[in-house]
């Protein structure tokens, strides 16, 4: 994710000009793994104004796929990684956020595999 001034003429321009197809978070690149194991990258522009990214001051937030998002907060809440908010659940995976030592915030995601399927 990423922040943007306009994200509706953004995605807009991008699926003009180099025909990515966009809805309103932005796009979706599905791929498979050497296990063939069905994985996305996504591209998304949201408003400049959000505080979704806080308490990080930076302009894009990363967001990675984990296997096992308790045990993964687990070992980093023992090693002193702080961690953003409490982990949120919806019927699309699970959600928990921290902040690297330059200040960019990371969205952890354990997704329900089988609503990708």
């Amino acid at each position: 994710m990423f922040k943007s001034e306009n994200p509706a003429a953004l995605r807009n321009w991008y699926t003009q000009h180099l025909c990515i197809a966009t809805n309103d978070y932005g796009a979706t690149f599905w791929w498979h793994d050497d296990k063939n194991k069905k994985g996305t990258t996504t591209w998304s522009p949201i408003e400049s104004t959000t505080t979704y990214f806080e308490p990080s001051q930076k302009q894009y937030m990363l967001n990675f796929r984990v296997t096992n998002l308790t045990l993964l907060i687990a070992q980093l809440q023992s090693e002193n990684i702080p961690i953003i908010n409490e982990v949120q659940e919806f019927d699309y995976g699970k959600f928990a956020w921290i902040i690297d030592p330059e200040g960019n915030k990371i969205e952890l995601w354990e997704p329900i595999d089988a609503v990708f399927e």
